[in-house]
């Protein structure tokens, strides 16, 4: 099973600071580059835990007595921790990027390069797919989603299309939608349009924005004192989430401060935002937009 190599690979494992005996968890297992990297660095004791919802990645399965992995959504990470008599972990490791694997299988439905039925899904049992969201979805509802997800400007417009259009026939397939959409891709940015359009339907399909707040509420119970997250987002609405959680432990708004004008936070950021060199995006170009962060929890 091809996958993408692992992007920032040495500084996400850099920042967890892995312990010989610590015990880790990989929540985007993937292709396993990440976790194939926390285990070198553990030692005999050591223990990695990791989670991929995709039936898939269990193809990537290390073969490795201090590793375990959980094909179930990271969304329920304490609950099968618990279920493996894990209650504090030393460090949480995330590639919120859509693998190469999942972009280059075209019936997946992930890649605008193919023609293939609309999909979408990261967990092929779901019933929520991009079929359901273009056919089934009210008008309004479409329109956030472009907008929110794609931050696109002609979201109602394009919403407005896509209604007049499922009213005729359905629409069932990446080249209809395309075909749908064409008057609002021009030739010259026709792959960064296709682009957004497809990711804000993708995050709607897997729910990405309401599984990484899932995520990120219980790593602060999770982690134990001096553990680390080390987290890799690829647009600004994950990235945003994960920087606003690490220095206020809360997405919007600010911690209440006492009558000195102090206030508690779960964790405290590692270092500055640290991004791929131009090395690694010549070698990778998936690699281009990921932001690493880190944090230590206090």
């Amino acid at each position: 099973m091809i996958y993408h190599n692992a992007v920032l690979l040495t500084e996400t494992v850099d920042g967890l600071d892995v312990k010989p005996d610590g015990v880790y968890v990989d929540v985007t297992f993937g292709g396993g580059g990440h976790s194939r990297e926390i285990l070198r660095r553990l030692g005999p004791n050591g223990k990695l835990y990791a989670f991929d919802q995709d039936k898939d990645a269990l193809l990537n399965k290390i073969d490795d007595e201090r590793f375990t992995l959980i094909n179930e959504n990271f969304r329920y990470i304490k609950r099968f921790l618990r279920f493996y008599g894990v209650k504090e972990v030393d460090g949480i490791l995330a590639d919120f990027g859509v693998s190469s694997h999942q972009f280059d299988v075209g019936e997946r439905g992930f890649s605008t390069r193919f023609e293939a039925e609309l999909d979408m899904r990261m967990n092929q049992d779901s019933q929520l797919s991009a079929y359901h969201v273009i056919n089934n979805y009210e008008e309004e509802q479409i329109k956030n989603v472009l907008l929110q997800y794609g931050e696109l400007r002609q979201a109602p417009a394009m919403a407005r299309v896509i209604v007049e259009e499922r009213s005729k026939t359905e629409i069932k397939t990446s080249e209809q939608l395309k075909n749908v959409l064409k008057k609002f891709v021009k030739h010259k940015n026709e792959h960064k349009v296709l682009a957004q359009i497809y990711q804000a339907i993708r995050i709607e399909v897997n729910q990405e924005i309401e599984v990484l707040k899932e995520l990120l509420l219980q790593t602060p119970e999770l982690l134990k004192k001096g553990g680390r997250l080390s987290f890799i987002s690829y647009h600004s609405l994950e990235d945003r989430l994960v920087k606003r959680f690490i220095r206020n432990g809360m997405f919007e708004g600010e911690p209440e401060r006492d009558v000195f004008g102090n206030y508690e936070v779960p964790f405290q950021k590692v270092n500055g935002l640290v991004v791929p060199s131009k090395e690694e995006i010549k070698e990778n170009n998936r690699a281009r937009s990921a932001k690493l962060r880190i944090a230590e929890k206090l």
